[in-house]
């Protein structure tokens, strides 16, 4: 469940991140109340925003079902149903870590040299292709430090887990360190739980080593 949490939240995470981005890269006022309210996620407690989004995908009381309702549309077990429950998840550590990949991203975007828009636009350059072939290869180094970041964050996630589902239901968000804490803090099997730490540890190496041999060979830090 740890790896199918990472391959799905980790590119929403960074698509959206960067999207929200180059949105917010001008200096009006507008946009920097933006980036405060999209920041402020991040540093806010996660224990505080388990405990609310618990309240909003409750299956009886719950914000959620009850616009659904307004909507004429039935109940959904958010937290209950093992198809779902993954997917809350997912969208409430988005919303959680989201705001840190958004303020990195403007910092990236904002070192563009903004001559190579306007030769660009004088060439006559889409939107869409300037992205593709000035924006996205200029900002891959802070996209690979992200991806990087964000990798490692998915597979610690712990508090989320636990305070919304506790790994349930039938097991469907069982995280790796969800069930480290079990094994090793519940149960006071120590060398399980000490084997598992390693074995994240380890899982976190490799996968470091494989993005940064496929990914790290691609990025360039000179415009």
């Amino acid at each position: 469940m740890t790896a199918l949490f990472a391959l799905f939240s980790v590119p929403l995470r960074l698509a959206l991140a960067l999207l929200l981005a180059s949105w917010l890269t001008s200096e009006k006022f507008e946009t920097r109340i933006l980036r405060g309210a999209f920041f402020l996620p991040s540093v806010t407690s996660t224990v505080s925003i388990a405990v609310v989004f618990s309240w909003v995908f409750a299956t009886d009381y719950g914000v959620a079902n009850s616009l659904l309702t307004r909507l004429g549309a039935g109940r959904v077990p958010w937290l209950q149903d093992p198809q779902i429950a993954l997917w809350v998840l997912i969208l409430v550590n988005t919303w959680k870590q989201i705001g840190y990949d958004i303020v990195i991203y403007i910092a990236g975007l904002q070192a563009i040299p903004t001559e190579l828009y306007d030769a660009a636009a004088v060439d006559g350059g889409r939107r869409m292709h300037v992205f593709r072939r000035i924006t996205l290869p200029l900002v891959m180094p802070t996209t690979y430090f992200l991806l990087i970041v964000s990798v490692i964050e998915s597979f610690q996630v712990f508090t989320i887990v636990n305070v919304m589902t506790k790994g349930g239901p039938a097991s469907a968000t069982d995280m790796l360190v969800n069930m480290l804490y079990r094994v090793g803090f519940t149960l006071f099997d120590i060398g399980t739980g000490s084997a598992l730490a390693v074995l994240l540890f380890v899982i976190l190496i490799a996968l470091s080593l494989i993005k940064s041999r496929i990914i790290g060979r691609k990025v360039h830090y000179e415009a």
